[in-house]
């Protein structure tokens, strides 16, 4: 059954694109939350005419996406948990930890359903996790997990210096 989205679907499309559903999703899901519409010619018809708005949306949605990536992108939280002998945690990081962690350090807004951990976090240290923005657009956030906020500073300390004799070396070299 085809139909027009009202909104973005994840996988399927965004709002305005024409898609293939089965029937069922369309009437037991789609249409009762305003969703998508059947694809008739009246709604084609009605579609056209909101094109345009619907790209001016698009372009203020990628944007917005791209600029909040450009805040995200290479940025560690710490979140904290109770770890036990040889790093292993007491239950798991789960992707609302993950949100909190990036409200509170970083100022930003995410929802938990775009955090894209594809595992449980049940070990102490560095973590990459992905944070889908919209559609294809996506962050990586380092999540340092059982690590303290002086454990993160030392360690950031540690690396400048590291950088700064290996640039001193660099010159010597020269």
């Amino acid at each position: 059954m085809k139909v027009v989205l009202l909104g973005e679907i994840k996988g399927k499309g965004g709002e305005g694109d024409v898609v293939d559903v089965a029937q069922g999703y369309a009437e037991n899901y789609l249409f009762p939350k305003k969703l998508a519409v059947a694809a008739t010619k009246g709604n084609l018809k009605q579609l056209e005419e909101r094109r345009n708005n619907i790209e001016k949306r698009e372009a203020v949605r990628i944007a917005d996406a791209n600029s909040l990536k450009e805040t995200l992108e290479g940025k560690s939280v710490v979140v904290d948990a109770k770890v036990g002998d040889e790093g292993i945690l007491f239950g798991s990081v789960t992707s609302a930890m993950i949100v909190d962690a990036i409200k509170d350090q970083l100022g930003v807004e995410v929802d938990r359903k775009r955090v894209e951990l594809g595992k449980a976090i049940k070990v102490a240290g560095s973590h990459e996790v992905a944070v889908s923005l919209y559609r294809e657009i996506r962050a990586t956030v380092t999540v340092l997990v059982g690590v303290t906020a002086e454990e993160v500073e030392e360690e950031t300390e540690v690396a400048a210096e590291a950088a700064e004799v290996a640039a001193d070396a660099e010159v010597a070299a020269e």
